[in-house]
């Protein structure tokens, strides 16, 4: 088939709709979360091994700035991950289908996520 219609493949010239970004930034922190669980494994087998295992993870986690953001960056993505899951979960059920709540719904997933990542930020700091 020979197609006469133009085709955009430059993704940085494209207008998404504000939902179309949540979903995509959905499954951004899904990738990061499935990445994460190394670090999150590795802390969790050193701090139960034995307890100077223990008190590595958390002198790490107290006294390394590194650490504190790979905690807080492995927190906020949880935390986006969390609130647009539950918003996907309302798609699925047949809520906030149309555009305008759809966008609506979107802002508000925004708003949450912001909040949580702050909160997680001053939990880790």
């Amino acid at each position: 088939m020979n197609s006469k219609r133009p085709v955009n493949l430059d993704l940085s010239t494209i207008s998404f709709p504000l939902p179309a970004l949540t979903s995509i930034t959905h499954r951004i922190t899904g990738v990061i979360l499935f990445i994460g669980l190394i670090f999150g494994f590795w802390a969790l087998d050193a701090s139960l091994s034995s307890p100077e295992g223990f008190e590595a993870v958390r002198n790490a986690l107290e006294q390394n700035f590194l650490a504190k953001l790979v905690a807080w960056g492995l927190l906020s993505a949880l935390a986006v991950h969390f609130v647009a899951g539950v918003n996907h979960l309302f798609m699925d059920m047949g809520y906030g289908i149309e555009l305008e709540k759809a966008y609506r719904k979107a802002q508000i997933t925004i708003v949450a996520s912001a909040v949580l990542v702050i909160l997680a930020g001053v939990w880790v700091w």
